[in-house]
């Protein structure tokens, strides 16, 4: 089966009220629905955009505020789902669940129905200037167009993760992400490739772009990728589509999920099936070394 996916380098500018979002993301996702993909990727908190018209320098107090917006961003981003026919990735918004202060991206389907995904690890920002909670349950979501996983920016850095949803039968893994520097970009980006050739999966992420006159979130470096297998079936480079760093722009590619089961069986290398899964329980054994 051919899937289609669109990711979108969002870029993040001052707006001036809720209209002055709302209007931007209608153009994104009008946009992504041209080129009739299956799914569409937004980065992680671009909804912090908002902020921008909020002026508050109290960061704790400021993402916080931010969640009221919850119930608003959620209809946004369901009616484009429904409107256009595309499972979209809505990036990540912060929402208060069961007390808890979570970075949580949401799955919205074309039927109307709506799914979370919370981030796993936070990164230092997260503790200690946000002082959000971690969640603490990795879904793999059954789609007619093939089974996906959503791991939010850190979390691609943990092999385990994606190992876990790609035993689970995981095909695509979506990585919504927001870095605000070339290091911590390359990280996630570097991350992404390595588990889409371990696991055998498609990979795609994207970043937030701009800067915002927002404390703690005033710049960002990004680009939207779309990563394969490092393999002769797949793209050369393992790169099916890239953008343009630091620009705005959506990038699609089609992706083949039966180049996977085969890949899986047949490839020039095989991890899935070469994983030795009864040494890695084993603690390693210390040797000493005389000098």
């Amino acid at each position: 089966m051919r899937v289609r996916l669109a990711a979108v380098q969002y870029m993040l500018r001052h707006v001036a009220d809720w209209s002055g979002f709302e209007h931007q993301v209608d153009f994104v996702l009008n946009a992504a629905a041209d080129y009739q993909p299956q799914f569409v990727l937004l980065p992680e908190l671009f909804t912090t955009q908002v902020l921008s018209y909020h002026k508050s320098d109290d960061i704790p107090a400021a993402v916080r505020e931010l969640t009221g917006y919850t119930d608003r961003y959620v209809e946004l981003m369901r009616s484009h789902a429904m409107r256009h026919g595309y499972y979209l990735v809505g990036g990540t918004h912060p929402r208060i669940h069961d007390g808890k202060l979570l970075n949580t991206s949401f799955l919205f389907t074309p039927g109307g129905d709506v799914h979370t995904q919370d981030k796993i690890h936070r990164t230092r920002w997260e503790k200690e200037k946000w002082h959000t909670d971690h969640g603490d349950a990795v879904r793999v979501f059954e789609t007619p167009f093939g089974k996906i996983a959503i791991l939010i920016c850190y979390d691609i850095e943990f092999p385990e993760l994606a190992r876990s949803v790609a035993d689970a039968g995981a095909e695509i893994v979506f990585v919504p992400s927001c870095t605000d520097d070339r290091q911590g970009f390359l990280r996630v980006r570097y991350c992404c490739h390595a588990r889409a050739i371990e696991n055998q999966i498609y990979v795609a992420m994207t970043s937030t772009v701009g800067n915002l006159p927002v404390a703690g979130l005033r710049l960002h470096y990004g680009q939207a990728s779309i990563i394969t297998p490092s393999d002769f079936p797949f793209a050369r480079d393992g790169i099916a589509a890239e953008g343009v760093i630091n620009e705005e722009q959506i990038i699609v590619a089609d992706v083949d999920l039966a180049l996977l089961d085969e890949n899986r069986l047949k490839g020039t290398t095989i991890p899935l099936l070469d994983k030795r899964t009864d040494i890695y329980d084993q603690v390693p054994e210390r040797v000493l070394v005389a000098g």
